[in-house]
């Protein structure tokens, strides 16, 4: 592990957490002495500030990406322009980004250690390909990365009766982007659990909000799960679906890490079996550990659709995997493949809706 900070303070603290848990430290106050260090031992992962002398951060993501890259763990400040800056760098390639501590540092610990240790493993698991292109301006409206066509299919017949529930952690932010950025305004509604810090949460939802024909938002106790709408679990904060009368809200909530998470795929999967049942799609993306996979068994279990993204377009293919495994999906499709396939499962008509179609044939 390679920490790059100008902060002596961060550096110290960063290494003591790190090696607490296994890893192998070497620390650089700015990308030049990084790249000295690094022509002498290639880290695995780069553990990365954004504000520093002489070169910075963002500049310093770029060579690597372009020339060799390395996983590369962005620890920002939550204020502003590093929450702005950490969005950047996630869409230059960065595969996660956790929260710089602030007063208290030596405090960092417990929950914050554990995050950190998550998304550096995952990190360490990912497998990157040299960027030849920049990334696409956030504020550009269409198809996503330039690949991914928006669906086109049959105008679903059921929108607020239909949940589409996902799950992603590392490499999941340009994963979802590429996802959202497909769908029309008459899709179902989405509630997304995407593993990364308070604050972040919500400008990643309003930088997809701009991008997106459909709502995006960083979700709120009691929002309604509704057509064209897409709500991203806030950071630390647990996101659960409950039916609401004839419609579908979410619960946001504290509570204890669950499957070493908070926000937990597992919970918002749990939650999606027991509110929609089958009339639910569950899709699990890249990702480091298992969180999600007893969620989206719960799901199939109770009569919803359930997908995994494929290996080879994941960037860590460990939650996925995890799924599949326990026997939780029903396919394992391309990234480029997933929105077209749930919004294709989304438009099946659920065993409610075909009880009432063969009613009204009698």
């Amino acid at each position: 592990m390679l920490v790059v900070d100008d902060s002596a303070v961060v550096r110290q603290v960063m290494t003591a957490i790190l090696q607490r848990v296994g890893f192998s430290v070497a620390v650089a106050s700015d990308p030049l002495i990084a790249m000295q260090k690094m022509a002498q031992s290639r880290p695995s992962v780069i553990l990365l500030d954004l504000e520093m002398p002489r070169m910075d951060g963002l500049s310093f993501l770029r060579k690597i990406m372009t020339e060799d890259p390395i996983p590369v763990v962005v620890c920002s400040g939550l204020a502003g322009a590093g929450t702005q800056g950490a969005l950047q760098a996630m869409e230059e390639g960065a595969v996660a980004v956790v929260a710089k501590p602030r007063l208290g540092i030596r405090e960092f610990l417990q929950d914050s250690a554990v995050a950190l240790e998550e998304a550096l493993r995952g990190a360490a698991a990912a497998r990157l390909r040299p960027r030849s292109h920049p990334a696409p301006s956030p504020g550009h409206r269409g198809h996503a990365a330039g690949f991914l066509p928006a669906f086109t299919g049959p105008r679903l017949r059921v929108t607020t009766d239909r949940v589409l529930a996902i799950g992603a952690s590392t490499g999941g932010t340009e994963a979802l982007r590429a996802i959202l950025e497909s769908l029309a305004p008459d899709c179902p509604g989405l509630v997304i659990v995407q593993h990364m810090p308070e604050v972040f949460t919500k400008a990643f939802a309003d930088r997809l909000n701009q991008s997106c024909r459909i709502e995006v938002k960083e979700a709120a106790h009691g929002d309604r799960v509704t057509e064209g709408r897409a709500l991203i679990a806030p950071g630390n904060r647990h996101t659960a679906v409950i039916r609401d009368g004839a419609h579908y809200a979410v619960q946001v909530t504290d509570g204890p890490l669950v499957s070493r998470h908070r926000p937990s795929v597992d919970v918002l999967f749990r939650s999606v079996a027991a509110a929609a049942g089958s009339n639910a799609v569950g899709v699990i993306l890249t990702g480091m550990g298992a969180d999600g996979a007893e969620g989206l068994l719960a799901m199939k279990r109770a009569g919803a659709s359930t997908i995994a993204q494929d290996e080879a377009s994941c960037v860590v293919f460990g939650m996925p995997r995890e799924a599949i495994v326990r026997g939780a999906v029903d396919d394992v499709v391309p990234l480029p493949l997933i929105p077209a396939s749930m919004l294709a499962k989304a438009s099946s008509p659920g065993p409610g809706e075909r009880r009432r179609d063969q009613g009204s044939c009698g």
